[in-house]
């Protein structure tokens, strides 16, 4: 229309710096320069000092200021030190002054390398001692920027580096690395509130959903027709029930557990069998198994999601006849391990990784299952996560699949 004002335009990026540069960029501290004056003021203390030591390790030697290896009496050349003829040619007599000095000579220098060194070794240990104390001093703030990637690595985003000191290198690289975490923290906390925020509007309209067919279900005057229609839409509404309690559930887990308190993971797999029971009775799947106490640190609820999500896989995709599942715990190097086998159909080993992704099921469609949401292995992955701890899965010989939950202690 022609009365419709243009909308806004972006204002056009900038096409310099827009960081603040010093008048003298070569007068800044950088790594290079402040490394460059490090080595090169150690080497020159360190040759200071050297050269200080030579010398007067070369002063003692030679007894600087002190008395003649040979001395005149009584008209004769004696010496303590040396053997000098009493009765010779004037030239034995000066080749044995002669030797006696050389004597003296090779003992000083001997006596000056050895002394040096000596000190050599002693100001080589003492420059690797400051040269370790002073790299570790320098790489200091590259320590915590590991230190904060590794706990970021662990699902905690609300991690800053926070580095001051002198704008160097390692400070530009920690702003750098704290500005791209509060952008994934943004992104991550976004994405959590609007699944959370979906979940939590879905749930009312289908919960009156659900009211409404029941009621409709409870009249037993309701023609047939609508009695079978009501309780595919009841299923079809419990279905959706399940898959939007399973996008909550993932949500919240993503996030890292601030409140832990002792779980033991042989309790958790009991609770988890007592519900599976009833289905597993009715497919006729034995569950066994040994499990022993398994203490770890961490949320009842979310753990025992973690072994129920679990069982009901191994029941559901089951063989037809005589399948079974077996369910252990136990504590091995440290950590405590829940695990599932079960016999089924024949897992592909590259099949695996795909289990774990929302929605996906092995070789069954996306929609129009019975057997769950597509969520239950992304939610005990989730957990497991938020725990500290990991979920391995292989497939077995003969068709199955062995699920290994392990979670620190």
């Amino acid at each position: 229309m022609a009365g419709t004002p243009a909308p806004p335009q972006a204002p056009p990026k900038p096409t310099w710096d827009p960081r603040p540069t010093t008048p003298f960029p070569w007068l800044r501290p950088t790594i290079r320069i402040r490394l460059t004056l490090l080595y090169g003021g150690m080497f020159l203390i360190a040759g200071i000092l050297l050269l200080s030591i030579i010398y007067l390790l070369a002063a003692q030697a030679l007894n600087v200021g002190s008395d003649l290896p040979f001395k005149i009496t009584e008209g004769k050349v004696t010496s303590e030190i040396c053997t000098l003829p009493d009765r010779a040619p004037p030239s034995e007599f000066n080749s044995a002054m002669n030797d006696c000095v050389n004597e003296q000579r090779q003992h000083a220098l001997d006596s000056l390398l050895s002394r040096s060194l000596l000190a050599l070794l002693g100001l080589a240990v003492i420059a690797f001692a400051f040269g370790y104390a002073m790299a570790g001093r320098v790489l200091s703030p590259l320590g915590r920027i590991t230190r904060t990637a590794r706990a970021v690595a662990g699902s905690d985003l609300s991690r800053r580096i926070e580095l001051d000191g002198p704008d160097d290198e390692l400070k530009e690289l920690a702003d750098t690395f704290d500005d791209m975490l509060e952008r994934l923290q943004r992104a991550f906390t976004a994405q959590q509130r609007f699944v959370g925020n979906a979940s939590h509007e879905l749930r009312t309209p289908l919960a009156i959903n659900r009211t409404l067919l029941e009621v409709h279900l409870s009249d037993p005057g309701a023609p047939v027709e609508l009695q079978q229609l009501g309780r595919t839409l009841l299923a079809t509404n419990e279905r959706s029930e399940q898959l939007v309690e399973g996008l909550l559930l993932l949500a919240r887990s993503d996030n890292q557990i601030v409140e832990r308190k002792p779980v033991d993971l042989a309790e958790v797999a009991t609770q988890a069998i007592d519900q599976v029971h009833a289905e597993a009775q009715a497919k006729g799947v034995e569950i066994r198994g040994r499990r022993e106490p398994a203490v770890v640190q961490g949320n009842g609820v979310l753990l025992e999601r973690i072994a129920l999500n679990l069982l009901q896989n191994a029941v559901r995709y089951n063989v037809a006849e005589q399948g079974w599942v077996e369910v252990t715990t136990a504590v091995e190097n440290g950590q405590a391990v829940l695990v599932v086998t079960n016999t089924g159909p024949v897992v592909p080993a590259y099949e695996i990784d795909n289990l774990f992704e929302p929605f996906r099921r092995l070789r069954t469609e996306r929609t129009g299952s019975d057997k769950g949401v597509g969520l239950g292995l992304s939610i005990v992955r989730s957990v497991a996560r938020a725990h500290g701890g990991h979920i391995y899965a292989q497939p077995r010989e003969g068709g199955g699949l062995v699920m290994r939950v392990t979670l620190p202690v």
